[in-house]
């Protein structure tokens, strides 16, 4: 048996993780230069509540700390083409995702090419759009208010049978998760690094169950960051450009950091965003 992975039946190798693969995010990261076409000087001309609140984005990316609490700006009542300018100026960056939060509400999130700075939707239960944000932070706080009522503790059943490495794996997640304060250091369990059946790994996704998060980031490859049902414990798992996965791992941390903005982000979105407003707007 090869570490991390199971034969199937038929003798094709197929990847054991920690959460399911198949279903494609919500939502995709590319990039739109549509300030630079001939169509968008009426429309700038036309939307002076967007030219108002770049400079203000700049100035929160300005003072911003990555281990501080963001700045939303609500652009819920902003008319319709103010709301699609601030769409096509931010543009699509390298992180998206969605947050399902306690009291129902469902959390879009869309980096812009500037990171650090973050469009969120936020949807009712019936799919209405029922608030419109710029976010300037390292990661949405929707994110965090969504992990926020997640169980502590993880409790399972005994072993079951044709289990090799679950339990003591179960034994590290627990005892790390529980002890995980903000700012320590990440714990990461990677599963190419021992042999998992594919009893163990359906007793661990059991277990730990499907979380509120679910994040894609889209730098160097794809990385796909899910929650799970327990406090601080993450499933990150990389791909190559054929999609096949090439690192399975669980991250026992605050937020993984491959979806986080840092420090020097903010300064150089900062920079980028003033660079844009001088370009276009004034």
């Amino acid at each position: 048996m090869k570490a991390g992975f199971w034969v199937a039946p038929e003798g094709e190798d197929a990847a054991m993780t920690v959460m399911p693969i198949g279903a494609e995010p919500p939502l995709r990261a590319g990039k739109v230069n549509f300030l630079a076409t001939s169509s968008a000087e009426e429309m700038i001309r036309r939307c002076r509540h967007t030219a108002m609140l770049l400079p203000e984005i700049a100035d929160a990316l300005a003072v911003q700390k990555a281990d501080k609490p963001g700045r939303l700006f609500d652009i819920t009542d902003y008319p319709g083409d103010d709301r699609e300018l601030i769409t096509q100026t931010l543009g699509e960056g390298e992180v998206a995702g969605v947050a399902a939060l306690p009291n129902g509400v469902t959390a879009q999130m869309q980096e812009a090419v500037m990171a650090g700075v973050w469009r969120i939707r936020f949807t009712d239960a019936e799919g209405r759009l029922i608030g419109d944000y710029v976010e300037v932070a390292s990661i949405p706080a929707a994110v965090r208010q969504a992990c926020s009522a997640l169980p502590a503790s993880i409790s399972h059943g005994p072993a079951p049978a044709g289990a090799m490495n679950v339990m003591p794996v179960l034994t590290e997640v627990a005892d790390r998760a529980a002890r995980n304060r903000d700012g320590d250091p990440t714990h990461v369990i990677t599963f190419s690094l021992f042999p998992m059946s594919p009893e163990d790994m359906a007793f661990l996704q059991d277990t730990l169950g499907a979380g509120p998060v679910q994040l894609t980031s889209r730098g160097y490859g794809t990385c796909r960051i899910v929650a799970t049902g327990a406090r601080n414990v993450w499933s990150v798992q990389f791909y190559n450009a054929m999609d096949t996965i090439i690192l399975d791992t669980l991250e026992i941390c605050d937020i993984p950091s491959v979806a986080v903005a840092a420090e020097e982000d903010f300064r150089d979105s900062e920079m980028r965003l003033r660079e844009i407003e001088e370009a276009y707007f004034k």
